[in-house]
């Protein structure tokens, strides 16, 4: 089925941190935020990396990427995709990412999952020759058993810029 991104990138002048997904699951384009599948792990990792509660509304997870420097997007503008499944993905217009570079302080980006991080280089990196960081998916289909302490120890590369 056709997808088309419908989520407003969250930055502001201070971002320093861009993380990208690849296309928002179906669970995150009907609510209208990021990653907000409840079994998504990617707020309860930051939770952990940050050792803060986060919160659970689109406002308390905005304020706390924000007042963290991180800057959210994806990737994908629109794309064919069958449900949430990124393996699925045809038929790919990439997002444009140079209003959120142009707009902030973003020192270095990074992609969450396998999908996301091939497809930022194939669409997106000959615009701006900015060399990502892969961070596993945090996707509950990608969450194999124990991987909760992978998922930490990756992702508290964030902190070291932000």
């Amino acid at each position: 089925m056709k997808a088309v991104h419908n989520l407003k990138p969250v930055y502001d002048k201070k971002s320093k941190v861009l993380i990208l997904g690849s296309m928002p699951s179906l669970k995150s384009r009907e609510i209208g935020f990021y990653y907000f599948h409840p079994k998504n792990r990617f707020w309860c990792t930051l939770e952990r990396v940050y050792g803060e509660k986060i919160g659970t509304s689109i406002e308390e997870r905005k304020e706390f990427v924000l007042n963290h420097n991180i800057a959210l997007f994806d990737v994908v503008k629109s794309c064919d995709i069958n449900s949430s499944s990124d393996s699925s993905i045809k038929n790919i217009v990439p997002n444009d990412i140079s209003k959120i570079l142009k707009e902030s302080q973003i020192q270095v980006i990074f992609t969450t999952g396998k999908k996301a991080y091939n497809l930022y280089y194939k669409y997106i990196f000959s615009k701006t020759k900015i060399d990502a960081i892969y961070l596993p998916s945090t996707s509950p289909a990608n969450c194999p058993k124990g991987i909760d302490e992978k998922l930490y120890e990756e992702y508290k590369e964030i902190r070291k810029y932000t």
